[in-house]
C-alpha cells in the first residue's frame, strides 16, 4: 500500500524532505502525520471501506496527505480536475457518489453549486487554516449551503485528531482510486485502480528510471492526471522528494526552481517541451544534476526530440507510452536507443506483456499493424459503473488499448495512430499524427493539431490548426506546399488555420473535438 511506504520512510528518516513548494519544506514525518490525521478524521466521520472521497485541489503537501489519508482509512480517492465547472463537477459527483469532499478554498464556490442533489455527500473538508465557523460566515454571504452537509477545515482536522487510530484491513486487490479520464471527447470515464495496480506500476517505473531516495522530481503535472500521479507514487515509494510548481505559464520560473533546488528529474507532455523550446530560456541554463527527463501523454515530434537532446546532452531522455487504464505506464524507450529508434515508444516496462493483435484476432508479424494489447499487474480493475465499456476494453485479463502500432525486427514499437483518431477521407484512412510530424518540421511552427472536418465530396477533409512561434508569420499555402513535398496528395490539408493557441485539457492534451468545426 502506498501509505505504508510513506510511513516507513517517516520512521526511518523523519527529517528527510518529502515535498518542496515555494519556501515550504515538508518532511516525511510531517507528511505522514498529516496523512494519519486525515485518516483518523475520515474514520470518525463514518467513512467505510469503499466509500468515495473526492479531492479537488492543486498540487500541494495537503493534497498528498489527503490522497494517502483516504487510502489509509480504506476509502477510494477520487482526484478531480479542480478547474471543472459546476456542471462538470456535478456529472462526476452523480457518477461516483462521494461521501466526503476535500476542497481547496478557491474552488469551493463551483463545488457548492454542484452538490444540492448529491445526497451521498455528508462532509466537506476545506483546505484552509481558519476555523470553519469564520469561513462559513464568509461563504454564506455569497452562496446557499446545503443543510445536510457538515463542514470542517484542515485546521479542525489537525487540532482534533492526533493521528492515532485503528485503521481497517485493506487488501491489495481493493480499489484505491478512481481517476476520471481527461475526456477530450465525450463524457469522462472513471478508471478503477487497485492498491496493487499503483504499487506494481510504480515499482516498475522505479526500476527502469533507476529512481532512488536521492532523486528530486520537478512536478508541473497535476496529481489528478495519471502521469502526475505516477510522479507522486514513485517518489513516495523510493523515498525521494517532490518539487511542486503549479503554473507553467512562466516556464523560466520553473527552470529557475529546477536549478535552485537541484532537481534530478523532469516530466512533461509534448506541449511542455514545445513551450520550453520555443518560449523559454532553456538554452541559457546548465542543469548538471538533471539525471533524466521523461516524456509521455502523446508523441513528441522528432524535431523537438532532437532539440531537447541537443540542449540537454548529459541528461537521459525516456520516451514513454501508457494509459490511465494501465495506471500510467506500458512501454518505454531506453535512452541508449533514443537516437537509434526515433519515433519509437520502445518495449514493455518490467512486469508487462505487450502483444499486437490484428483485426482478425491473430498476432501481427513484424512490420504489420496491430492493436496494442497489454497484460500485467498494473491493468485497471475496470470502469466505474460502466460494465459495458469495461467488457469492451478488458478481455481475458488483457487491456485492448485502441492504439495501433507496428513492431520492428528487434521488437521496438511505433505508434501509428489511435483507432478513434484515424481520419477516413474518401477511400483513405489517414493518420493525423503523420501529417502533424511533417508540419512540425517547419521551423516557423510551434504546435499543430490535424483533424477531420465535414466535406461535401470526400465526406471528411483534412484540416490543420497551427500555432506559429512568436514573431513568425506564414500563409497556409506555404504549409500546404511543404506538405506536398512530403506526403501523398490525399494527405495534404485542405484547410490550414493559424491560431494563437490550441485548446487543451489542464493535463496538456489537445482537445481536438473543438477544432473539427
Amino acid at each position: 500500500m502506498l501509505y505504508k511506504y510513506l510511513a516507513d520512510t517517516a520512521n526511518a528518516q523523519p527529517d528527510k524532505v518529502a515535498v518542496i513548494q515555494g519556501k515550504r519544506r515538508v518532511t516525511y514525518k510531517e507528511l505522514n502525520l498529516g496523512m494519519s490525521q486525515i485518516a483518523c478524521f475520515l474514520l470518525k466521520e463514518g467513512v467505510k471501506a469503499g466509500d468515495r472521497v473526492g479531492i479537488i485541489s492543486d498540487n500541494s503537501p495537503e493534497y498528498i496527505s489527503s490522497y494517502l489519508g483516504v487510502h489509509k482509512a480504506g476509502g477510494i480517492s477520487v482526484a478531480i480536475n479542480p478547474q471543472y465547472s459546476a456542471y462538470e463537477f456535478n456529472k462526476i459527483f452523480c457518477n461516483c457518489l462521494p461521501r466526503v469532499l476535500i476542497v481547496e478554498k478557491k474552488y469551493l464556490k463551483s463545488v457548492l453549486e454542484a452538490i444540492p442533489e448529491v445526497t451521498s455527500l455528508k462532509t466537506i473538508i476545506i483546505m484552509d487554516d481558519r476555523k470553519v465557523k469564520d469561513l462559513l460566515a464568509f461563504i454564506t454571504k455569497r452562496i446557499t449551503i446545503p443543510s445536510h452537509i457538515n463542514f470542517f477545515t484542515l485546521q479542525d482536522v489537525i487540532q482534533d485528531y492526533g493521528g492515532n487510530s485503528v485503521c481497517p484491513f485493506i487488501d491489495q486487490k481493493d480499489i484505491a482510486s478512481i481517476i476520471y479520464t481527461s475526456g477530450t471527447t465525450g463524457d469522462p470515464k472513471g478508471v478503477m485502480l487497485s492498491h496493487e495496480n499503483f504499487v506494481t506500476n510504480a515499482n516498475s517505473i522505479i526500476e527502469y528510471l533507476h529512481i532512488t531516495q536521492e532523486d528530486r522530481i520537478m512536478v508541473i503535472l497535476p496529481f489528478y492526471y495519471s502521469y502526475g500521479t505516477s510522479l507522486l507514487t514513485t517518489h513516495i515509494i523510493a523515498g525521494g522528494s517532490l518539487v511542486l510548481e503549479n503554473s507553467f505559464m512562466y516556464p523560466n520560473i520553473v527552470l529557475d526552481k529546477m536549478f535552485k533546488e537541484g532537481v534530478t528529474g523532469f516530466a512533461g507532455v509534448p506541449s511542455t517541451f514545445a513551450i520550453l523550446l520555443n518560449r523559454s530560456n532553456i538554452r541559457n541554463y546548465s542543469f548538471s544534476g538533471l539525471r533524466y527527463v521523461t516524456q509521455a501523454g502523446g508523441a513528441m515530434s522528432p524535431r523537438h526530440a532532437k532539440e531537447i537532446s541537443a540542449i540537454l546532452p548529459g541528461t537521459d531522455i525516456y520516451i514513454m507510452y501508457g494509459q490511465t487504464e494501465a495506471t500510467a505506464r506500458l512501454t518505454y524507450l531506453d535512452p541508449e536507443d533514443f537516437h537509434r529508434k526515433p519515433g519509437s515508444i520502445g518495449k514493455a516496462i518490467p512486469g508487462v506483456k505487450i502483444e499486437l493483435i490484428k483485426n482478425d484476432g491473430t498476432m501481427a508479424e513484424n512490420g504489420d499493424e496491430g492493436e496494442i494489447v497489454a497484460q500485467g499487474g498494473n491493468i485497471m480493475v475496470g470502469y466505474w459503473k460502466n460494465p459495458e465499456e469495461t467488457e469492451r476494453i478488458l478481455k481475458g485479463g488483457k487491456l485492448y488499448t485502441g492504439d495501433l502500432a507496428v513492431s520492428d525486427d528487434e521488437g521496438y514499437l511505433k505508434i501509428i495512430s489511435r483507432r478513434s483518431d484515424m481520419i477516413k477521407s474518401g477511400a483513405h484512412r489517414i493518420s493525423p499524427k503523420e501529417i502533424e510530424e511533417v508540419i512540425l518540421e517547419m521551423p516557423e511552427v510551434h504546435e499543430v493539431a490535424v483533424v477531420g472536418t465535414e466535406d461535401e465530396i470526400l465526406g471528411v477533409a483534412i484540416k490543420a490548426v497551427v500555432v506559429l512561434k512568436d514573431g513568425q508569420e506564414m500563409e497556409g499555402k506555404k504549409m500546404q506546399k511543404y506538405c506536398h513535398q512530403k506526403l501523398a496528395p490525399f494527405k495534404i490539408p485542405k484547410e490550414v488555420v493559424i491560431v494563437n493557441e490550441l485548446p487543451k485539457t489542464s493535463s496538456g492534451k489537445v482537445r481536438k473535438h473543438l477544432l473539427e468545426s
